[in-house]
């Protein structure tokens, strides 16, 4: 069996590293969101405006990023070495990803890196995204997977201990100021085993972190924080705007589908409706119900019993703290194909200590099957294929959960 199960990950192996062999060869035609960053950063060392496209050279897409991050930005972009090598730059980061991400409850094992450096490599094809599109998404979860290995510490009763949390809820909230509709994602960090109170100051911390940046473009950017308001809202004649209602493999965007076909496309508010609805069915609703089973036989208020159980079963609270993570970060209203390497960097801290057959499943359906479809050529973009194998992955680690939330507590599972 050990055999056997060791060739199908080596099958496994070989179909996601096939796959991202394809753009290995140089192509002009990759790296199109790297070259529009470059070029805001030219631009605006240039003096000129980078929210206009007309001041970015060799581009006809618009930056999209806080004013504060053009000078961030910038020694990436210095001498034009990241936009001609950003593929090997940007595996070694993903790499990276699979080094810094914390076990729960489990000692480092190479067999643990490499399961989640298979996940991020290959789940819902968001890194073959990435790398193909050059979007800025890799420093996004490089810098989660150091904030979930700061806030993913062993819990300790001594305050002096919460230092690397609060570095870590800084950075996870600086993380999410690169695309505001994440912001929500920063309410997990109440499922924390802590107090409630040092969850709250956690909370306020990663709430800082992400208003932070959006103060520096205010105060220090004031001209260009007003011609970023006018790039994301289509204020700017003659450019493409960030618009919700762009196709993306988003819960919202499947809600607007199913609103069209039923000749109903001009009712936004049934739009949101349905989008809401499929959120708390598909996402909410579940999650909330697994903690509230798992907390049934606790005495109290719901907010007590919460925290007492939370603080009682760390390893569990850890685990449906990430997997909260994941949920809100699915249910966003906007979520473009390569933000999926960001939501595989969440499922590869979960996938490790699974039973054989929920990891056989998780891999098969979140790695081997979109893999799959982008090697044969079918188009991933404006479907749903990447949004409806991620939902599947969150329910079984879900289920996995609700079967035995205590199961980290007693010793971890090694399929």
């Amino acid at each position: 069996m050990p055999t056997r199960r060791n060739a199908w990950l080596a099958c496994l192996i070989a179909l996601v590293f096939g796959n991202l062999a394809n753009y290995a060869a140089p192509d002009t035609n990759y790296g199109w969101d790297l070259r529009v960053n470059c070029a805001a950063v030219d631009a605006h060392v240039d003096g000129l405006d980078p929210y206009y496209v007309k001041n970015l050279k060799g581009t006809k897409f618009s930056y999209t990023y806080l004013p504060a991050t053009l000078d961030a930005f910038r020694p990436l972009c210095a001498g034009g070495f990241l936009v001609g090598h950003h593929r090997g730059v940007f595996l070694a980061i993903a790499v990276l990803c699979s080094l810094l991400l914390p076990g729960i409850g489990r000692t480092r094992s190479l067999r643990d890196v490499a399961l989640r450096g298979l996940y991020v490599l290959g789940a819902f094809v968001g890194f073959e995204w990435v790398l193909a599109s050059g979007n800025f998404a890799i420093l996004g979860g490089g810098l989660t997977a150091a904030a979930l290995a700061l806030l993913l510490r062993p819990a300790k009763p001594d305050d002096r201990h919460d230092v690397p949390r609060i570095a870590g809820a800084a950075l996870l909230g600086l993380v999410m100021s690169f695309k505001l509709v994440f912001f929500p994602l920063l309410a997990a960090l109440y499922f924390l085993p802590l107090s409630r109170w040092r969850k709250l100051v956690l909370i306020a911390v990663a709430g800082l972190g992400f208003v932070l940046p959006i103060l520096i473009s205010v105060v220090f950017y004031p001209g260009l924080f007003s011609s970023w308001l006018l790039a994301i809202t289509g204020g700017i004649p003659g450019q493409l705007s960030v618009q919700i209602e762009e196709p993306n493999p988003s819960l919202l965007l499947l809600a607007q589908t199913i609103v069209d076909r039923v000749g109903l496309a001009d009712s936004k508010p049934l739009v949101f409706a349905t989008y809401a609805l499929a959120a708390t069915a598909f996402v909410l609703a579940p999650l909330g119900w697994s903690l509230l089973r798992a907390i049934r036989n606790n005495e109290g208020s719901l907010l007590g019993r919460l925290d007492r159980w939370l603080i009682d079963h760390p390893q569990a609270a850890m685990r449906i703290t990430v997997l909260a993570m994941y949920g809100l970060y699915l249910c966003s209203p906007r979520l473009k194909e390569y933000a999926f390497f960001e939501l595989a960097v969440y499922g590869a801290v979960l996938i490790v200590d699974l039973p054989a057959a929920a990891l056989a499943a998780v891999l098969t359906i979140g790695v081997a099957v979109p893999t799959l479809v982008s090697i044969t050529g079918t188009t991933i973009e404006g479907g749903f294929v990447q949004l409806a194998v991620a939902l599947a992955c969150f329910w079984i680690l879900l289920l996995d959960f609700r079967t035995e939330p205590e199961r980290l507590e007693r010793g971890a599972v090694h399929p």
